[in-house]
C-alpha cells in the first residue's frame, strides 16, 4: 500500500482491518517496517481482531526518497500523513527508539487523536542530545563544512549524520518545553541499552506531564527490545492503554 505526502513523497506502509482504537508502529532510526517488533505485534493485533498500522518513512524501507536528506521533521509529517490516510478515530501509538520522539510529538501535539502511548527504548531529542553531544570538535567543523559526519553503527554500515538532520531536529526537541500527555502512557526501557540509557527514560518521565503515566526498566534488555519476553511485554502494555484509554473502542 502507498500514499503520497504533500510534499510529493511516497510512503509505503500496511494497514490491517480491525476493531479500535487502532495500533500504529512507529519504527526508529534508519529501520524499516519488516522488522521484529512491528511484525510480531502485528500478529498479535490480528490474533486479537484489532486495526494495525505500520510504515516506511521516507527514505526508509520501501518508501521513496534518500534517507539522507531527511530529518525529524519529515519523517514526523510522513507518520502523520500515513495515519490521517490509513486510520479512523483515536489510535494507540507504539513508538521504538526514534519512532518514540515522533509518537511523543504526535501525542502532544493531537492527542484527541490518541488514545494511548507505549514507547520502546524512546530517543527523544536524540539529534541533539546523542549525536551532536557525542562530537568532538573536529565532528562538529566537519558537519558544517562538509554537511555531513559518518557515525559508527552497531547495526551495519556507519549513520551518516547531515547538518540538516542536526539543524532541523533543533525545532522538534521535545524535552525541552512543556510535554502535556493527557492519555495513557507506559514507557518501557532496557537498562543494557547502549543507545538509549536508563537516564533519558528517567529524564522523559520526570519532564512529561499527565495522569497516568508508568516506566517500566527490565533489567539486561538491550536497544532491541525483541525477545520473546519482551514482545510479550509491548503487548501486555497495549493491552493495559487500552483498558485504560480515554477512548471507547470502536
Amino acid at each position: 500500500m502507498q500514499t503520497i505526502t504533500r510534499h510529493g513523497r511516497r510512503l509505503a506502509y500496511h494497514a490491517t482491518e480491525g476493531r479500535g482504537p487502532g495500533l500504529v508502529f512507529l519504527g526508529g532510526f534508519k529501520s524499516d517496517m519488516n522488522g521484529t517488533k512491528a511484525i510480531a505485534l502485528e500478529n498479535w493485533a490480528r490474533a486479537n481482531g484489532r486495526a494495525f498500522l505500520r510504515l516506511d518513512y521516507s527514505g526508509h524501507g520501501q518508501s521513496g526518497g534518500h534517507f539522507e536528506a531527511g530529518s525529524i521533521g519529515d519523517w514526523l509529517e510522513d507518520a502523520r500523513a500515513v495515519i490521517a490516510h490509513a486510520t479512523t478515530g483515536p489510535q494507540i501509538l507504539v513508538g521504538s527508539s526514534m519512532g518514540g520522539w515522533i509518537a511523543l510529538t504526535i501525542a502532544r501535539d493531537d492527542p484527541d487523536r490518541v488514545a494511548g502511548l507505549v514507547t520502546i527504548a524512546a530517543a527523544p531529542d536524540f539529534t541533539e542530545d546523542g549525536f551532536w553531544a557525542g562530537f568532538t570538535e573536529t565532528e562538529r567543523v566537519q558537519l558544517f563544512e562538509a554537511g555531513r559526519v559518518a557515525v559508527p553503527s552497531d547495526y551495519g554500515d556507519p549513520y551518516i549524520i547531515t547538518r540538516h538532520l542536526i539543524e532541523e531536529g533543533r525545532s522538534r526537541l521535545v524535552l525541552r518545553d512543556p510535554l502535556p500527555l493527557p492519555m495513557p502512557v507506559r514507557f518501557l526501557q532496557g537498562t543494557a541499552d547502549a543507545d538509549v540509557s536508563v537516564a533519558t527514560a528517567i529524564r522523559l518521565l520526570e519532564h512529561a506531564d499527565g495522569p497516568d503515566m508508568r516506566l517500566t526498566l527490565v533489567d539486561g534488555a538491550d536497544h532491541r527490545f525483541s525477545t520473546d519476553d519482551l514482545l510479550r511485554l509491548v503487548e501486555a502494555a497495549v493491552e493495559e492503554v487500552t483498558a485504560r484509554g480515554r477512548h471507547v473502542a470502536a
